[in-house]
């Protein structure tokens, strides 16, 4: 298998030092993850957890928006940050991102034709005006917009769905190996959600795209992704297949996490537990041991001392928590092997 992106033992530390060298208390964003990306076969995986675990530090990082303060970002092999300026294009074709918010992306003084006439000239795609109105239209129409009512508009005028759908359009453009999603559906509204979550999986299907969808929430990970990893304060609590982690939750943050989930049943009482703000801060994490400690309902003194390996308690899922320790520890590629096992798993049910 090519391995199309590899994030490799990638530590992010914010706050280490002042401006004089002085030393400051620094926030670990991202803790020695690693992770590949194969160029086929296409999967979606899910990356999900509350504010301040590290998915957007992981998605900066991933674009070369950032640097980490350890390890290293592979594309086709090459570090992002000594790629040629032709491999750099390259990059920017292969690898794209679907933003949270829609309207950002868009410049007000600009037609909504502008963002998809941009990477058309950009990267050649069309050899002539026709031929390029002609893929503009083809890929509005792929994600369920008329283009006589989107073209010649400014973004002002169209709905948040509309400018998201024509972003996901926008990709479709340029077919990329890789679609980072970063909560693409949450600030769009309910009804239209399922119409962008189709999109997606229409580029995955269709076009053999792979996808990391970041997300805080559960319920859209589970419709869209074929794996997930769960992150808690930059470090991995589980990973493995969707229906495993969702519907079995075996780490007991993954647990609260599901249990946090709104029931639409009168009798149901909301847990004790609520994951807010004031339970995220940096004070509340330990400064050794695992991370969600101070949290569990299941700590020992062991998890305050270390902090626990990936322990593999099924085929397509590994769990990183001392509850587990008597199933065997992965190695250093311990995330791949457990996305791996899970791709083989779907190859396997789909054949």
């Amino acid at each position: 298998m090519t391995k199309l992106m590899e994030i490799r033992h990638a530590s992010k530390i914010f706050g280490q030092k002042t401006i004089t060298g002085k030393q400051k208390q620094s926030t670990v964003a991202l803790n020695d993850f690693t992770m590949t990306v194969q160029e086929a076969p296409p999967t979606i995986t899910a990356v999900v957890g509350e504010s301040g675990s590290g998915k957007t530090t992981l998605v900066r990082l991933l674009l070369g928006l950032t640097s980490p303060t350890s390890g290293e970002v592979l594309y086709r092999g090459t570090d992002i940050r000594k790629l040629s300026k032709d491999a750099q294009i390259q990059f920017l074709r292969d690898v794209q991102t679907i933003m949270q918010d829609p309207y950002e992306v868009y410049n007000p003084f600009y037609k909504v034709d502008h963002v998809l006439k941009v990477p058309i000239e950009k990267f050649k795609l069309a050899k002539s005006p026709a031929e390029a109105q002609t893929l503009m239209e083809e890929s509005l129409s792929a994600v369920g917009l008329r283009p006589d009512d989107t073209l010649g508009r400014h973004p002002h005028q169209l709905s948040g769905g509309q400018r998201q759908r024509i972003m996901v359009a926008r990709a479709l453009l340029i077919r990329p190996r890789l679609i980072i999603a970063d909560e693409p559906v949450s600030m769009v509204d309910a009804s239209l959600r399922a119409t962008i979550l189709e999109s997606l999986r229409k580029l995955h299907d269709d076009f053999g795209i792979s996808m990391l969808y970041i997300t805080h929430d559960l319920t859209t990970a589970y419709q869209i992704s074929r794996n997930i990893i769960v992150l808690y304060r930059g470090d991995v609590a589980e990973v493995g297949d969707v229906d495993l982690v969702v519907r079995q939750p075996l780490h007991p943050y993954t647990q609260l996490l599901i249990e946090s989930i709104p029931v639409i049943d009168l009798s149901q009482t909301w847990k004790k537990e609520k994951l807010d703000d004031e339970s995220q801060s940096v004070a509340s994490v330990p400064s050794q041991g695992c991370r969600f400690a101070n949290r569990c309902p299941h700590v020992m003194d062991i998890c305050r001392q270390q902090a626990p390996p990936l322990y593999r308690t099924d085929e397509g899922r590994a769990v990183s928590c001392f509850l587990y320790k008597e199933n065997p520890v992965l190695g250093n590629r311990g995330l791949d092997e457990v996305l791996e096992a899970t791709q083989g798993t779907v190859a396997s049910a789909a054949d």
